[in-house]
């Protein structure tokens, strides 16, 4: 793995939270040292910041970050700045990007043909990570234009494993399908996790012990989900006896909908993660 990363340089256009995590991870793993690194920031305590924290070459201005890179035999420019910026962001580096320079792309809606044709470019790859990214336990799902070559994909593969598990999907369509869903995923747990919290409260637990009888049942719930292999349909099954607890909770549960809630929350994101990208 280290191998594949020994000839790149990366430029981080924009260097916030998630951007830190790529860069973290790729350097507590030895995939990169602090030499192949730079990054842009706007703010000089931000700069400053990063410079003393891990090492790397940080700059004001976004190009010449992506500058710097530039006399690798193997540079990556990822874009990590919010979705409302890219306008202005892919203006000032257009031109400045070399044609054979590969772009990655962590912006939500930011469409790979928006990306390619402003900053003259055809190596583009879009990625979606999660919140979980940050500690190194996310999901990315990403895919790329045909002139990403097979050994730019397997460099890809390995940057996206410093923030967790990566998936290739088809086309760029499902990278908004994976926002819905992975990527606005942990929403959706934080507010079942908040609300049973509450209710372990309501019935009589201090806040700090339902927090943690929930959490350690959601974590423990999964694991056991992914090493059974099992359709989470017969894991259910398998804790509802006839009669019993989980059965009312499980009517009460389709009683209020739910499985729909659920489904046309996704559905929403979707469409959201859509009209992002028609902007």
């Amino acid at each position: 793995m280290k191998e594949t990363l020994s000839n790149t340089k990366l430029a981080f256009v924009g260097c916030g939270v998630m951007a830190e995590s790529v860069i973290a991870g790729l350097l507590r793993q030895e995939l990169v040292t602090p030499e192949q690194v730079s990054a842009s920031h706007p703010r000089a305590n931000r700069r400053e910041e990063l410079h003393e924290k891990y090492g790397i070459r940080v700059f004001e201005r976004n190009a010449d970050s992506v500058r710097d890179v530039q006399d690798a035999p193997e540079s990556c420019v990822f874009l990590c700045v919010k979705p409302q910026r890219i306008k202005g962001i892919l203006d000032e580096l257009g031109g400045v990007a070399t044609p054979d320079q590969l772009v990655l792309s962590i912006i939500a809606g930011a469409r790979i043909e928006t990306i390619g044709e402003a900053l003259g470019v055809e190596k583009v790859v879009r990625t979606m990570p999660n919140t979980p990214s940050q500690i190194g336990a996310g999901m990315t799902a990403w895919t790329c234009t045909e002139a990403v070559s097979d050994d730019e994909r397997k460099r890809v593969k390995t940057l996206l494993t410093a923030l967790g598990k990566e998936l290739y999907v088809e086309n760029e369509n499902m990278i908004d399908m994976a926002t819905s869903l992975s990527a606005t995923g942990p929403t959706y747990i934080f507010m079942v996790m908040e609300a049973l919290t509450d209710a372990g409260v309501h019935l009589g637990f201090s806040r700090e012990v339902s927090k943690e009888l929930v959490q350690e049942t959601m974590l423990g719930s999964v694991k056991f989900a992914m090493e059974s292999h099992k359709h989470p349909a017969e894991l259910r099954n398998m804790v509802t006896s006839p009669g019993g607890t989980s059965a009312d909770a499980i009517y009460q549960m389709e009683k209020g909908s739910l499985r729909t809630v659920l489904s046309k929350a996704v559905y929403a994101a979707y469409q959201r993660a859509v009209s992002l990208g028609k902007r």
